[in-house]
């Protein structure tokens, strides 16, 4: 383990991923975690490290590592220095009982901790610090009072996981070791199916980050879902928390998270960030694409989403600063007319439905929800995004949109879709068409995209305009006085979109 070899590959940079929400971290991207931490901190033989997510032990094993090589000078024996490593300073709470076995033999070199060829000869019991004890759900009306999980789902037999993880189903996460840390750092489970319609999931991965909070330690980090940044299911309380706690010092995001974990799609990209104690300032914020970085240094909680692209920041100050009234609060929630996906046309009806396969009659005095819209010229459109899980395409553009049509007076629509806008016109509502075929507008709307999924909120930075006239993408450079380089930086991230057809 602790002894590199220059013909065989890493083993855990082999490793195939459990399921596309818990997935192995490669070693590379653990030691650009650890990065973060001062460098002093690898020779200090009484600071404590906790992974309480262990999936392969990688994170263990690259710390005890760099403590091997930091504490030569002041444990020069090696047996004696490994054992004070392993035994004192490493700790970790494995998710699953395969992962426990996985952790230990990649951190002691073997699956017992007290095994005949463990690294480390201060262990008396096969856990050593790497702990698995079989956690029970905590149910009360049938989830899980602790992480949310539904009882139908997770209520299981000894032969089966209860996914049920030993750091997040307790109070006191401090009696666990009983053991004051420094340190945290992990990639905790991103997700529980909870029961809802198809393959419908709850986060969890912030469960793990506010239970770290909990036992204040020096350093704290994980690698975690961007989708916290626009909030959203499970996830607006968290994201309001992350965005005005000023202890955080750095956040690492990759769109693409492909990047991080060859592969695996997740929805919105992959972040990681550093947590400091003893820190109260503005965050640095580094975004990844394509290996290359763009920082800067602000406070997060300037907008009410977090804005992972620098570049976008003064781009949006400018728009705001106008004061004008913005479309999420012109466009529809959802089921804009009190219709499921699911409903279908009627055999007759003095109005048209527009619905997921077509149009079709329907009865006007079925309809008790936007009565007001059933008679104007609307403009609608998807739901659900054009990119596949939210993310871009492979040069880093999206296209945004995907169905967005005008429907004349006298229609309706199912909740596939929302309605942008009414209008007493055809002319306003093409307008309004153009315009949200604009470059401008889909960037604005991208920037609250950490998934497929579009609501009135996505709509929250674009500006309600004059629809009596028809605007361009240079109309709208122009209007809000952005410059060549905000005007690239749109244009790199959008691709372009016909005036007209789909």
């Amino acid at each position: 383990m602790l002894i590199s070899n220059n013909h065989n590959p890493d083993v855990l940079t082999c490793l195939a991923n459990l399921s596309s929400d818990e997935v192995f971290t490669p070693p590379q991207l653990v030691n650009d975690i650890l990065d973060l931490f001062p460098t002093e901190i690898w020779s200090d033989k009484k600071v404590h490290f906790l992974d309480p997510a262990c999936k392969s032990g990688v994170f263990l094993r690259e710390i005890a590592k760099r403590f091997d090589n930091g504490l030569e000078k002041e444990l020069p024996d090696r047996q004696g220095r490994m054992n004070h490593i392993f035994k004192s300073q490493l700790y970790g709470l494995a998710i699953t009982e395969l992962t426990a076995l996985m952790s230990r033999r990649s951190v002691y070199c073997s699956k017992t901790a007290n095994g005949k060829y463990s690294v480390c000869e201060a262990f008396d019991n096969p856990q050593g610090n790497i702990l698995f004890t079989r956690v029970e759900h905590a149910w009360e009306d049938g989830r899980c009072e602790f992480c949310g999980a539904n009882e139908e789902n997770y209520a299981r037999g000894p032969e089966l996981e209860t996914h049920a993880y030993r750091f997040v189903h307790t109070e006191n996460p401090e009696e666990i070791f009983k053991m004051k840390f420094d340190v945290i750092v992990g990639n905790p489970p991103y997700q529980l199916s909870d029961g809802g319609y198809g393959r419908s999931a709850s986060p969890i991965y912030q469960d793990f980050v506010q239970q770290a909070k909990k036992l204040a330690p020096r350093y704290l980090t994980m690698i975690i879902p961007s989708r916290w940044f626009g909030g959203g299911k499970g996830l607006d309380e968290f994201r309001s928390q992350m965005l005005n706690d000023n202890h955080i010092r750095k956040i690492v995001d990759f769109e693409d998270s492909s990047e991080v974990f060859p592969g695996v799609s997740v929805a919105g990209g992959i972040c990681y960030f550093l947590w400091e104690r003893d820190y109260n300032g503005p965050c640095e914020i580094v975004n990844m694409r394509n290996g290359v970085e763009a920082a800067s240094t602000r406070k997060l909680n300037e907008f009410s989403t977090f804005i992972r692209h620098s570049q976008a920041v003064p781009i949006i100050r400018k728009i705001l600063a106008r004061n004008e009234k913005r479309m999420s609060e012109q466009v529809s929630s959802y089921k804009p007319f009190g219709l499921r996906t699911y409903v279908k046309p009627q055999k007759s009806g003095d109005i048209i439905l527009h619905w997921q396969k077509g149009e079709g009659p329907y009865r006007r005095k079925d309809i008790t929800v936007g009565i007001e819209m059933i008679d104007k010229w609307k403009v609608i459109s998807s739901r659900s995004g054009h990119e596949h899980a939210g993310n871009p395409g492979a040069d880093g553009t999206r296209r945004v949109l995907a169905k967005t049509i005008v429907l004349p007076p006298g229609t309706i629509c199912t909740e596939t879709y929302l309605v942008i806008g009414t209008y007493s016109t055809q002319e306003q509502a093409n307008n309004l068409l153009a315009y949200m075929k604009t470059r401008f507008f889909r960037f604005l709307m991208s920037l609250f995209m950490y998934s497929h999924g579009i609501t009135k909120d996505t709509y929250a930075f674009i500006p309600i305009l004059d629809m009596t006239k028809r605007w361009t993408d240079e109309s709208l450079y122009e209007r809000y006085e952005l410059n060549r380089e905000e005007i690239a930086f749109i244009e790199s991230k959008v691709r372009t979109m016909a005036a007209s057809g789909e």
